[in-house]
């Protein structure tokens, strides 16, 4: 099941996509990470979808990656006592806590924290931003609002506050539930809704610890005053396009998803581009030309790994899906223009031995036309260094951990493959050369380059970088 692609694909399941079977064709078509939605369906769903990736990587002999992606604090009005009303230009609409049934007049808004940051002059955006008030006036409990853009609003609808950072905590009562959940079933990445500042993620990490690596999902604009922070923080960061689509102009995402992938790759942290990718293929069995356009701008760009969301979840047909998405990746990564991009754009290494060693790596790996570069890791940290330099060849992650294994299954070039840990240079050289011929990435006569850290088997002490040809054996 190698992929002879180096981008990565996200696939969320849903009801459309829980079924043994239909899992398993998704990982045949090229899904390499597997994402549970906790924001839809019960523990005991996602429970069930767990346990077959798991015996999927079993059968399969393959790491898979598992990302739990809480709800997070989404905030929502409260209901109307006919079910939805209309809200035409121009009129007044007051919110406030008191849980009585609203009207086109007023209706409750139960959360507290979202009164305390308003200012005069906010906008308020309704319904995925097909509503749009403006903030008048103000108190600790109530806000008098003016609809600017009107329409028919319905009950709970979600209500976004573009450019306002709320004082409130990035994990729910329910996210915390969840993410015990998670955390006991296994799983290796954790998305965290709604991020807005770097102490969003420190209190994250603090729960999770070690026993899962934290992506920062980047929906809020305020997020971009300290991008470079969050990304430096996170384990990993996704383009979540859907809420930061409502919150700022449609004409500004591009700009904001580049900026993203720019920051992470300087920093070395995965990057997965998200939302309404393939989006007609909910109810298409093809994608628009936009939409293939919109996948392959992300794999030029360098983006460690693309989403799929409902198009997997819910659609009509998320094995196409899939497959479409693994077929625009190859196409881009086999076109000249790929590569010439993709170098235009490697950062410099940092002052450390690690980076020089995996700088030099690919510049090695260029230069003599090696078949792979093999990284020895016990956090995972040389073959992200090693990745983030965009070689052309494939980076072989040796690991003795499978939680490490199973992370590396969402970056970039990354093939990871369980080993045991090695004791000598003689061992490291003939356990690299073995796996990378077990796996089809060398044959008899292929040069690799190897990275490895003495002593062996601690972490963050890349220092050796040593070139094997295969008939060492």
């Amino acid at each position: 099941m190698r992929r002879t692609r180096k981008a990565k694909i996200l696939a969320t399941l849903g009801p459309a996509s829980s079924a043994p079977e239909v899992i398993e064709s998704l990982f045949r078509a090229g899904a390499d990470v597997f994402r549970l939605n906790f924001s839809h369906g019960s523990q005991a769903d996602h429970r069930r979808r767990y346990d077959i990736i798991r015996g999927l990587e079993s059968k399969f002999s393959r790491p898979i990656g598992i990302l739990a992606d809480l709800q997070g604090p989404k905030l929502r009005v409260g209901n109307f006592a006919q079910g939805k009303v209309r809200l035409d230009p121009g009129a007044a609409l007051r919110l406030d806590l008191d849980p009585t049934p609203g009207d086109a007049k007023r209706v409750a808004l139960p959360h507290p924290e979202v009164f305390a940051a308003l200012k005069e002059g906010a906008q308020l955006l309704l319904d995925d931003g097909r509503i749009r008030l403006v903030v008048e006036k103000h108190g600790s409990d109530w806000a008098e609002t003016r609809v600017e853009i009107g329409g028919d609003l319905s009950n709970h609808k979600g209500l976004n506050l573009p450019n306002v950072t709320l004082p409130i905590s990035p994990l729910t009562e329910k996210d915390r539930a969840d993410l015990a959940f998670a955390l006991e079933m296994g799983v290796d990445w954790v998305a965290l809704s709604f991020v807005q500042r770097p102490e969003d993620i420190i209190e994250a990490k603090s729960l999770i610890g070690d026993r899962a690596w934290v992506m920062s999902k980047l929906e809020k604009p305020a997020v971009f005053d300290q991008l470079e922070k969050i990304v430096d923080l996170s384990d990993g960061v996704m383009v979540a396009r859907g809420d930061l689509g409502v919150e700022c102009p449609p004409e500004m995402v591009p700009i904001l998803q580049k900026r993203v992938l720019r920051a992470a790759r300087d920093a070395g942290t995965p990057v997965v581009v998200a939302t309404q990718m393939l989006d007609s293929m909910v109810h298409a069995p093809t994608p628009t030309r936009a939409e293939a356009s919109d996948v392959a701008t992300a794999i030029f760009d360098g983006a460690d790994a693309v989403m799929l969301s409902a198009e997997t979840a819910s659609g009509d047909y998320p094995i196409e899906a899939v497959t479409f998405m693994n077929r625009i990746i190859e196409s881009v990564e086999a076109d000249t223009q790929y590569r010439t991009m993709i170098d235009a754009s490697r950062p410099p290494p940092t002052h450390s031995t690690r980076d020089a060693i995996c700088f030099a790596a690919q510049q090695v790996a260029h230069t003599l036309s090696v078949a792979a570069i093999v990284t020895f890791t016990s956090s995972g940290s040389t073959t992200l260094r090693t990745a983030r330099q965009r070689p052309e060849v494939p980076v072989v992650c040796l690991t003795n951990t499978m939680a490490v294994a199973r992370q590396m299954a969402l970056v970039w070039g990354a093939h990871s493959v369980v080993a045991d840990e090695v004791h000598s240079f003689s061992e490291m050289v003939a356990v690299a050369i073995q796996r990378s011929q077990e796996q089809g990435l060398a044959r008899w006569g292929d040069s690799i380059v190897i990275t490895a850290g003495v002593p062996f088997g601690t972490s963050g002490t890349t220092n050796i970088l040593r070139v094997a040809v295969v008939e060492e054996t």
